[in-house]
């Protein structure tokens, strides 16, 4: 087996594969209004790869890069029709890891099928526990839908995660109710710094709250201490006094870009070395060797900083 390596000694051992581009919801940081979102969707339901062609490319690139982890994203992954297969086929190749990021709205009825098809992890993407706010975000009503989706998650067994994308003057008020209602799950919760991605690409300064600024208001009801930071982890966490975890993904203040060992596949085929670069990279199945490919997808990471694109997060994945 090649080992791909840059000069700053990094590699791919986590593979994030887009299964579609399409959503159920509209969330304020994806996408620009339910019209636009209506279009992508419609573009989405068309075009996105077949379940054994998928797996055909996620088996080649582990036979290379002999992967750790896939990570299951979108749109909203539980939308896709061959999920639990596409679990499985993955689960027979012998990758350690499978997860999933989901935005939890179908998760009451799809956490016992995915679990039993070989899921072990799932993130969850809740921007608000308050009605009023997570509809602000979102576009969409229920919160106690997805309440009830990571209560079904945990019940099947799957272990939970809770993301949280924070934006000034739209979810400030969150943070502490997020964390009250993670602590009572016992549930980790990560807040994400903003990215400065699609359309919000050159706006993203002016909506963004700082890992410094999370940290002071988790102050106000919490005391803690930080935990040592894991490698390639996109996250730093903390501990309160009660034993409760939460972490904050710091794009802005705080790069992973040093050791970042993620490569992303898209719904059509195409890799990604990085968030920050908005030239996809199509993978031919006549190719013989994807070692090139692989060396220019490698070349895409950022050296230090996190710069970010106008490419959507809606199509290349959470």
């Amino acid at each position: 087996m090649q080992v791909i390596r840059d000069t700053y000694g990094r590699s791919f051992k986590t593979l994030r594969v887009s299964l579609l581009s399409a959503c159920n919801l509209g969330c304020v940081y994806c996408i620009s209004g339910d019209d636009a979102l209506k279009e992508s969707n419609a573009v989405a339901a068309k075009e996105h790869l077949t379940v054994p062609a998928l797996l055909q490319i996620i088996e080649r690139l582990h036979r290379q890069l002999d992967l750790d982890t896939i990570r299951l994203t979108g749109g909203e992954p539980l939308l896709y029709n061959g999920l639990t297969e596409v679990i499985r086929g993955i689960r027979s190749m012998g990758i350690p890891h499978i997860k999933l990021t989901t935005n939890g709205f179908l998760l009451e009825r799809m956490a016992i099928p995915i679990r039993e098809a070989g899921m072990e992890a799932i993130n969850v993407s809740l921007d608000a526990i308050e009605e009023e706010t997570f509809f602000r975000m979102s576009k969409r009503h229920s919160v106690a839908r997805i309440i009830r989706g990571i209560d079904a998650a945990q019940q099947a067994g799957l272990s939970v995660k809770i993301n949280t994308v924070m934006m000034k003057g739209m979810n400030d008020s969150q943070i502490l109710p997020l964390a009250d209602f993670a602590f009572s799950r016992g549930v980790r919760i990560r807040y994400l710094e903003l990215m400065a991605m699609g359309h919000l690409h050159d706006h993203a300064a002016g909506l963004l709250i700082t890992r410094d600024r999370i940290l002071s208001v988790m102050a106000e009801r919490y005391r803690f201490s930080p935990l040592m930071r894991e490698g390639s982890a996109t996250a730093n966490y903390w501990q309160t006094e009660e034993g409760h975890v939460f972490g904050v993904i710091a794009n802005e203040s705080e790069p992973f870009c040093g050791d970042c060992n993620r490569l992303r596949l898209d719904s059509m085929g195409n890799i990604y070395g990085c968030l920050s670069s908005n030239h996809p990279i199509p993978l031919d199945a006549g190719e013989a060797d994807w070692s090139g490919k692989l060396e220019e997808a490698l070349a895409q990471k950022q050296a230090v900083r996190f710069i970010g694109s106008d490419l959507s997060m809606l199509h290349i994945g959470g």
